[in-house]
């Protein structure tokens, strides 16, 4: 089986589609986890930047890194993802996909392709300027999308940035396992103001080439510029260059200097362009003529391509980056100077304070003529000097040629990459000192900060309910023990009625007080869940007959609620009732009604593309599924059944990676029509794949769904998009979700629960899966004739009504 093939089907839900099943496992025995075979293949990333020939720094950049890669680590297969400008659409050569900066369903459609494409981790280039919204904001609608591990390189890291740059970072920042830098100053801004880790930000300076000291001669014969001292400037031309500081300076440089060019290379900015045409330029070219060294300055109006700037840079002397900007934090073409051995004179702006430190170039002000021209007359009028500067820039910049770049980067990418972290047997039954550590004689606390109980938050009913369905299903647990919590949470669940309003409330306060008088329609709904699945396997037979009596009390007012998953949970309860007493009839209507709201919800919500109930996903997705299969197959409706595999197909599909493991429905996907963003993930998703599974093995024996639930099921153990071990045997705590920087480190009660919950349906599966055993055909027993029931009946009903 391929991850793709993954419970494939019609999605107009006619005909179950036939999908690759790969290996079967024998008869009685679990199939093995299906993972994508990492031995012998190269890891895969997703660049997303610019590109040549997109004439941009950010653009050069990527390109370096998409070339340099496969020349030096070829074992890392790069998908480039192209930002292309809308105003100056262009044709790319060898990429995977372009997203036009102005679009935002390229966005959206770009992240479903690096999902699909299942890559090892992402790496995007991020500058304000190249993407499109509001300060670029529209990058954000693919890295919340994105379900490999994220790498960001931030080009520019602001100082002061305006509230929405700083949002856009912000945002960025939490969605990223890794930040990458090129300054130690951006680092330092990113801890200081950002607030950002230090082990999450990695420095890798500027990659440049690798070329021979000492050949300036030879390149300035190639130009035809023999005999001269050259000068040199390369970028897009635009006033924030300061370029016309330098023309300045040339009257003062030439006359004590008269063999002197300053060349002048790139073309003028595109943006500039379009807003203003020429005028910067035209400025440059009057001001050198008003000084008389126009005839000192030489113009190379074009956008050069890598080896000829390369050339160019050779034939220079000094190299000048005068930016008025002192906050720029990268200059590529810097980077290139110091590697080639050139004589650097700067402003100190962030990347050259740090890059020509130590005598490695010449640091000036800002703005100040007189200063460039003292700088460059005193390298020219000493020539050992002058070489002593070169050499020291070339030895600094054997630190960032391209061999050590690409190594860094490498490094940078592996950091990230998930890789298997756990040995645990797939069945090892979990400790049970987590479920205790969480509650006290009141019931199960709700949250907790990191493993230790948070009273703040109190408990909830939806807690209390799940751990009561725990205690009849852990059977490892000593039966004693069992008992006695499972009468606690029976305590909890009883106090929640309020018999004014005929239903339970949800939210208690740690001294006991109720923080409403009517708790959610799902909360009600899983409370008489919990009732029917106690009738059926409270561990002991007063907690049984209890439960009957509660459920008789609560189903008539919770079948009136209108909530889809409340209707799937009341349905789910009704089912472990009727395999207890199948005459009872009023369970029976609730089902028959469900099974048709359901069913109709799936016919009107259909589409092409999305065989659900609801335009949205939200939490417990499987669980409306599991009923409409169980309410078929216990009313016999084949109608229903089909229609329940096929919105299960469609929900296993969407959580099952191009890898093959499991991706919960994040949470940020709620609210969201006919989307699917894949973090924060949370334990409730993976028991509810296990359980509704199971429900779909037992009606349909298709092995298959053994082998979804094992994947959802390996996701506590680390089968999941950051490769963390949710689960802790030994305690059977587990942990509260996956983020996009790894592991929600918090224990609440509902993922403790879910965990436990799902190695029980797991370890039933187990016991059952060799032989067929669909719900129809599972014992029935009558239990209202118990004398326990009688003699604890007229109890009930005395306190339900009070």
């Amino acid at each position: 089986m391929t991850p793709s093939d993954f419970y494939g089907c019609d999605p107009e839900g006619r005909n179950p589609v036939q999908f690759e099943r790969g290996e079967r496992p024998s008869s009685g025995s679990i199939i093995q986890f299906l993972r994508r075979d990492g031995a012998g293949k190269p890891c895969r990333i997703a660049l997303i930047g610019g590109l040549a020939p997109r004439k941009c720094g950010i653009a050069t950049f990527t390109t370096d890194v998409f070339e340099q890669l496969g020349v030096h680590h070829p074992d890392i297969a790069v998908d480039v993802h192209v930002i292309d400008d809308p105003l100056a659409p262009l044709e790319y050569r060898g990429h995977r996909g372009v997203i036009r900066a102005d679009r935002v369903e390229d966005y959206r459609v770009a992240a479903r392709r690096i999902n699909e494409d299942g890559v090892d981790a992402v790496w995007l280039q991020h500058e304000y300027g190249i993407f499109g919204g509001d300060c670029g904001d529209l990058v954000l609608q693919l890295v919340d999308r994105v379900a490999a591990p994220l790498i960001v390189t931030l080009h520019t890291v602001l100082e002061a940035p305006s509230p929405k740059q700083r949002a856009i970072v912000d945002h960025l920042v939490r969605r990223a396992s890794r930040i990458m830098v090129m300054s130690q100053h951006s680092k330092g801004l990113l801890q200081r103001l950002y607030d950002v880790a230090t082990d999450r930000i990695t420095v890798i300076a500027h990659g440049a080439p690798d070329r021979p000291f000492g050949r300036v001669d030879a390149h300035k014969a190639q130009l035809g510029l023999a005999g001269k001292r050259v000068m040199m400037t390369f970028g897009l031309i635009g006033p924030g260059k300061g370029l016309e500081t330098v023309i300045e300076a040339l009257p003062t440089i030439v006359e004590r200097h008269p063999d002197v060019v300053y060349r002048i290379v790139g073309a003028t900015h595109p943006n500039l362009v379009a807003a203003e045409g020429e005028r910067y330029r035209d400025e440059l070219h009057a001001l050198a003529e008003n000084l008389g060294v126009a005839h000192h300055v030489a113009w190379e109006n074009r956008f050069l391509d890598t080896d000829e700037l390369l050339d160019h840079l050779e034939a220079c002397d000094i190299y000048l980056t005068p930016y008025p900007n002192l906050q720029q934090s990268t200059s590529g073409t810097l980077s290139y100077a110091v590697a080639l051995g050139k004589a650097v004179v700067s402003t100190p702006y962030v990347h050259a304070r740090e890059l020509l430190a130590d005598d490695v170039g010449v640091l000036i002000d800002p703005r100040r003529a007189d200063v460039i021209a003292d700088a460059v007359n005193r390298l020219l009028d000493d020539p050992i000097s002058l070489q002593a500067v070169q050499r020291r820039a070339w030895e600094k910049g054997r630190e960032t040629i391209w061999p050590c770049f690409a190594a860094a980067a490498r490094d940078l990418v592996e950091s990230v990459i998930v890789t298997p972290t756990s040995n645990v047997p797939l069945l090892a039954v979990p400790g049970f000192a987590g479920v205790t550590a969480m509650s006290d004689a009141t019931g199960m606390l709700q949250h907790a900060i990191g493993v230790v109980p948070d009273r703040r938050h109190g408990y909830c009913l939806d807690d209390n309910v799940r751990a009561l369905m725990l205690m009849g299903a852990a059977d490892a647990v000593p039966l004693a023990e069992r008992q006695r919590w499972a009468t606690v949470y029976a305590a909890f669940i009883q106090h929640a009625w309020n018999p004014d309003a005929r239903a339970f409330r949800n939210f208690m306060n740690f001294d006991r007080t109720w923080c409403e008088d009517v708790g959610s329609q799902d909360s009600n709904g899983r409370a008489l869940w919990a009732l029917g699945h106690a009738i059926r396997h409270a561990p002991d037979e007063g907690l049984r007959h209890w439960a009957r009596q509660w459920f008789d009390i609560a189903l008539q007012p919770v079948s009136t609620m209108e909530s889809p998953r409340t209707i799937a949970f009341a349905m789910l309860g009704c089912l472990e009732a009727l395999h207890c007493d199948g005459a009872h009839s009023e369970a029976k209507n609730v089902l028959e009604r469900g099974g048709e709201v359901l069913d109709a919800l799936l016919s009107e919500a259909r589409r092409p593309d999305w065989a659900w109930f609801e335009a949205v996903l939200g939490y417990d997705n499987p669980r409306m599924s599991q009923a409409l299969i169980g309410a078929g197959t216990w009313l016999n409706r084949q109608d229903w059944i089909a229609s329940g595999l096929s919105s299960l197909r469609f929900i296993a599909r969407q959580q099952v990676s191009a890898q093959g493991h499991f991706r919960p429905v994040g949470s940020e996907t709620f609210g969201r029509s006919h989307e699917v963003l894949p973090f924060d993930q949370q334990p409730l998703e993976a028991w509810a794949a296990v359980d509704a599974a199971a429900t779909a093995w037992h009606v349909t024996a298709d092995q298959t769904w053994l082998a979804h639930a094992e994947i959802a099921y390996r996701w506590f153990l680390g089968g999941n998009d950051r490769g963390v071990v949710l689960a802790d045997i030994v305690s059977g705590r587990c942990r509260d979700g996956v983020t996009p920087q790894g592991v929600n480190l918090n224990c609440g009660a509902e993922s403790i629960l879910a965990f436990q919950l799902a190695h029980y349906a797991m370890c039933g599966l187990r016991e059952g899966s060799g032989e067929r055993d669909p719900l129809s055909t599972l014992p029935v027993k009558n239990v209202t004739g118990d004398h326990i029931g009688a003699t604890i009946s007229k109890g009930m009903h005395k306190l339900a009504s009070t």
